[in-house]
C-alpha cells in the first residue's frame, strides 16, 4: 500500500489528540498538517495544546514543534500538503457541515468524526465491518459537489459501537425491537476527571442529542443505496436512554431485543463468534482479528478490564440471557475514543484507501 499524506483538522481537541497517537507510527498514513481554530493557529502544537493534553503518554515528539494551521483560513495551503484529512472540529453543525464541504470542494477527501453530515443522504456513515457497501454512494456525492476526488465519509456515533455491531449478525433472525441503555464515559464529552469534577460520585441522566442519534443512526447504517442516496431502514424499532457515568473510557450498553424467530442462545453466540467484515478480509492495519468477543464471566465485560480488547477496536459482550419482556438481554462494551471515535475513523480511512477512494 502506498503512503498517504494526511491532515488532522481539529488536532488540539481530545479526538484530534487521539488521532495523533494512532497515526504516529501508522504504516500507510503520514501526518503532514495539523490544523485547528484561529486561536491555536501559528503556535507550535505543544503550545497550542498546553495543559489540555488528555493522555498519559506524552505528545508525540514528531508533532510537538509542528506549527498549527488555521482550519478555515488555510484550506488552500492544506490542500497542497495532503491526500485527505481527518476532521474532528468542535464547531456547531452548520459551520462544520459548511467547512467539510469546502474541503471536499477543494478536492480533499474528508473522513469525519463529526455528526454534521451523518444524515446527508449521499454521505456514507460507515461502521467498516457492517456497511462497507454504502461507500458506493460517494460517486453520487461527487456529482452533487462537482468534484473529482473530494468527498465526505463519516463514522457513526461513538455509543452505537457498543451495541449495533452485536445486533448486526442477529438481523438474520428478524430483529423486531430493541431497547438500549448506554452508560457513557466522560471522554465521550472530551473530558477527564480533572476537567469534569461534577461527574465524580455522580451519574448524569442526560446527554444532549445522544438518544436521538442512538435511535436513528442504526437505521441509516442498516439502510440501502437507492438512486445515489442512502435510504434508511424502517426497522427494527430502537428506543434508547443515555447516561454519563464516572468512567474515563469505554461505553457500556444494556441491550434488550425481540425477534421474529427467537434464536437459541447457542445460535447467537455462534453468530457473534463467526462474524467478520471487510476490514478482516482485507487485513487492514487497525482491524481487530476478532471483531466481536463474548466473555463467559457473569461480571464481564467491564470498562476497566475489557475496553482495550483488540487494541481497543473489538466490541465485547457478556451476560446473554433470557428476559421476561424481551426474548434476550445482554451487555455490550466498546472503547469510545478508539473504536468509537478516532480509531473507527482511521479504520474507515484504511478501508477507503484499500478500495482506491484516495487515488
Amino acid at each position: 500500500m502506498k503512503k498517504y499524506n494526511v491532515g488532522v483538522i481539529g488536532a488540539t481537541g481530545m479526538v484530534g489528540q487521539r488521532f495523533l497517537t494512532l497515526l504516529e507510527n501508522h504504516p500507510w498514513f503520514n501526518v503532514t498538517v495539523l490544523a485547528a481554530s484561529e486561536r491555536s493557529a501559528n503556535k507550535t502544537y505543544s503550545n497550542a495544546v498546553g495543559n489540555k493534553w488528555a493522555f498519559s503518554c506524552p505528545i508525540p515528539k514528531k508533532y510537538a514543534d509542528e506549527i498549527v494551521l488555521d482550519a478555515e483560513k488555510d484550506i488552500d495551503v492544506i490542500a497542497q500538503k495532503v491526500d485527505f484529512v481527518f476532521c474532528a472540529v468542535n464547531m456547531d453543525k452548520a459551520k462544520t457541515r459548511a467547512l467539510e464541504e469546502r474541503y471536499a470542494q477543494k478536492e480533499i477527501p474528508v473522513v469525519s468524526n463529526n455528526s454534521a453530515h451523518r444524515f446527508t443522504p449521499d454521505v456514507p456513515m460507515i461502521i467498516p465491518e457492517i456497511n462497507a457497501e454504502h461507500l458506493s454512494v460517494i460517486a453520487s456525492q461527487k456529482e452533487r459537489l462537482g468534484t473529482k476526488r473530494g468527498f465526505i465519509a463519516v463514522k457513526s456515533n461513538c455509543s452505537l459501537q457498543s451495541y449495533v455491531p452485536l445486533l448486526h449478525p442477529l438481523k438474520k433472525f428478524g430483529i423486531k425491537s430493541v431497547a438500549v441503555c448506554t452508560y457513557q464515559a466522560i471522554s465521550g464529552a472530551g473530558k477527564t476527571f480533572q476537567t469534569m469534577p461534577e461527574i465524580i460520585d455522580n451519574v448524569i441522566p442526560y446527554i444532549g442529542g445522544e438518544e436521538e442519534k442512538s435511535e436513528k443512526e442504526p437505521l441509516k447504517i442498516w439502510g440501502e443505496v437507492v438512486n445515489g442516496e442512502i435510504v434508511n431502514a424502517t426497522e427494527p424499532v430502537v428506543t434508547a436512554q443515555c447516561l454519563r457515568v464516572p468512567v474515563s473510557d469505554g461505553h457500556t450498553a444494556a441491550v434488550f431485543v425481540n425477534f421474529e424467530q427467537k434464536p437459541t442462545r447457542e445460535e447467537i453466540l455462534s453468530a457473534w463468534a463467526e462474524f467478520s467484515g471487510e476490514p478482516q478480509k482485507l487485513a487492514l492495519p487497525s482491524a481487530p482479528q476478532q471483531f466481536l468477543c463474548y466473555l463467559q464471566e457473569d461480571n464481564r465485560p467491564q470498562a476497566k478490564l475489557d475496553r482495550m480488547e483488540g487494541n481497543g477496536m473489538s466490541v465485547t459482550a457478556g451476560r446473554l440471557r433470557n428476559d421476561f419482556l424481551f426474548d434476550y438481554k445482554f451487555i455490550g462494551l466498546s472503547h469510545n475514543t478508539l473504536r468509537g471515535a478516532a480509531g473507527g475513523a482511521v479504520l474507515l480511512a484504511e478501508l477507503l484507501a484499500a478500495k482506491g477512494y484516495f487515488d
